[in-house]
């Protein structure tokens, strides 16, 4: 409002925050900084969460494992024809498009640590997947999966191995 003739006035009309309403102006000056907030806590998921990667086991803290019962068990989603053609020793087999079908052979808890590998990657993240859906809270996926434990000369058995 002008003092000097009591009419009112806009002065800064052109400005585009100046053409919204009072009542709007908190909400679009938070709407940026809140959207930044919840994609950083979206990226700080904890592990085992739906849609959040599972951890990574490489293979020399894999090999320094004490057998037993501490033991981790490691499952290959891979085919059963690339299974017998070479897996990590001690691997079970249950191919990654089974897995939901199977979960019942899984003896573990679902507390229990499973480490999780395939040829290169993509299985093993799907089968993560389905196992966290199923409520497992220890998998852990193999560094370098199958092709990066052969290219490290890493050693391996061969056959169907055992019947599950």
């Amino acid at each position: 409002m002008n003092l000097h003739d009591g009419r009112s006035t806009r002065t800064h009309a052109s400005h585009p925050i100046a053409s919204l309403p009072i009542a709007s102006l908190p909400i679009a000056f938070l709407a940026i900084p809140l959207l930044a907030v919840c994609l950083a806590l979206a990226a700080c998921a904890p592990e085992g969460e739906a849609g959040a990667p599972p951890s990574e086991i490489s293979q020399a803290e894999l090999l320094a494992r004490p057998g037993g019962g501490a033991s981790p068990l490691l499952l290959d989603v891979r085919t059963p024809r690339e299974y017998a053609g070479g897996h990590v020793p001690g691997a079970v087999n249950i191919p990654h498009n089974e897995l939901a079908g199977r979960l019942g052979e899984l003896s573990r808890g679902k507390d229990k640590e499973i480490v999780v590998y395939c040829e290169s990657g993509k299985r093993a993240g799907m089968a993560a997947t389905t196992l966290r859906a199923a409520g497992f809270t220890g998998v852990r996926h193999l560094t370098g999966d199958m092709s990066g434990w052969r290219n490290a000369q890493l050693p391996t058995e061969t056959g169907a191995g055992p019947a599950r």
